[in-house]
C-alpha cells in the first residue's frame, strides 16, 4: 500500500457539480482541523463512490488528495489475501494501522465488491472475517483517515456497507451529459498540446451519447494514433470517425447500467 501524491486538481474533472460542492465543504475541516474541533465537528469518514465503468473515479480520488494536500493509499485488495491460516487478516490490521499512522491521509479502495463481496464462503470465511474487521475499524478507528470507495456492481456489496454511518455519502457517478461530454472533449484535446477551438466540440458531444469519460479519451487518443502513422493530424472529422467504430459500454453491458441507475435513483446522491 504506497504513499504517493498525484498531480491533479478537481477542476480538470468535468461537471460532478454535487459532489465538487459537497467535497469543498469538507476540505475546511480537514485544513482546518482545530478550529473545526472547537466547531463540533470531526475530520470526515469518507465516501462511497457508485459509477458507471469509465466515468472518472480514478481520477477524483487522485485529484481530492491532491487538492486537500494528503498523501494517497490505495489499498489493493489482492494484496491482503493470503493463503496460510490468519495472514489475510494481519495483512488487513498491518494496513489498516499504516493508514491511520501516516495520518490525516486519504485511503483508496477501488472496486470494493472485489475485496468484501457479499455471500460465499469458498475462503473459509477469510472475507467475512476481514468484512468485520473494517466495518468495526470504519466504526471506531481513531486516525484522520478518509476513505473514499469505488464500487460498480452494487450486487455483489453486502448490506452493511450501505447502512448510514459507514460512509458520509454515497453518491452515483453517472454517464456524462451532452454538455460535459463537450467539456470532456475540450480537456483531453488540450491535455495533449492541441487547440480545442480548432473542433467543433458540439457536433463531437452529439455523436458520442453514452460514452463515458474514459471511452472518449480513448476516442481522442486513437485518433492521435491514427494521425501520427499517417502523418496527418487530428479532427473533427478524424474524432468523429474513431467515435463511430466505438461500442460504449452503455450499450454492450446496457442491462448493468440500467439496473445500477435504478438502484442508485432512490438510494444514493448524484454526483453529477
Amino acid at each position: 500500500m504506497p504513499n504517493y501524491l498525484v498531480e491533479a486538481a478537481l477542476s480538470g474533472i468535468a461537471d460532478l457539480r454535487s459532489l465538487k460542492a459537497w467535497l469543498g465543504k469538507r476540505k475546511a475541516v480537514v485544513t482546518q482541523p482545530e478550529r473545526a474541533k472547537e466547531f463540533g465537528l470531526i475530520f470526515p469518514r469518507g465516501m462511497l463512490l457508485l459509477r458507471v465503468p469509465g466515468c472518472g473515479k480514478s481520477l477524483c480520488a487522485k485529484a481530492v488528495s491532491a487538492e486537500w494536500q494528503m498523501p494517497l493509499l490505495k489499498l489493493d485488495p489482492s494484496n491482503l489475501y493470503n493463503k496460510y491460516i490468519g495472514a489475510s487478516e494481519r495483512n488487513f490490521k498491518r494496513a489498516m494501522r499504516t493508514a491511520e499512522q501516516i495520518a490525516p491521509v486519504f485511503l483508496w479502495i477501488d472496486e470494493l465488491e472485489k475485496a468484501f463481496a457479499a455471500g460465499g464462503g469458498e475462503d473459509g470465511g477469510v472475507s467475512q472475517r476481514i468484512l468485520g474487521s473494517f466495518l468495526t475499524w470504519m466504526q471506531d478507528r481513531t486516525g484522520d483517515v478518509f476513505v473514499v470507495a469505488t464500487a460498480t456492481d452494487i450486487s455483489r456489496l453486502p448490506a452493511e456497507f450501505l447502512r448510514k454511518g459507514r460512509f458520509d455519502e454515497i453518491f452515483f457517478v453517472d454517464l456524462p451529459d451532452a454538455a460535459t461530454r463537450a467539456e470532456i472533449f475540450r480537456i483531453h484535446i488540450e491535455n495533449r498540446g492541441k487547440d480545442s477551438g480548432s473542433f467543433d466540440l458540439e457536433v463531437l458531444s452529439t455523436a458520442t451519447p453514452g460514452f463515458s469519460g474514459s471511452e472518449i479519451e480513448e476516442v481522442v487518443v486513437s485518433s492521435l494514433y491514427s494521425a501520427f502513422s499517417g502523418a496527418g493530424t487530428i479532427t473533427t472529422e478524424s474524432l468523429l470517425k474513431e467515435a463511430t467504430g466505438t461500442v460504449p459500454l452503455s450499450v454492450s453491458r446496457a442491462e448493468h447500467v440500467g439496473k445500477l441507475r435504478v438502484w442508485a435513483r432512490e438510494r444514493a446522491r448524484p454526483a453529477n
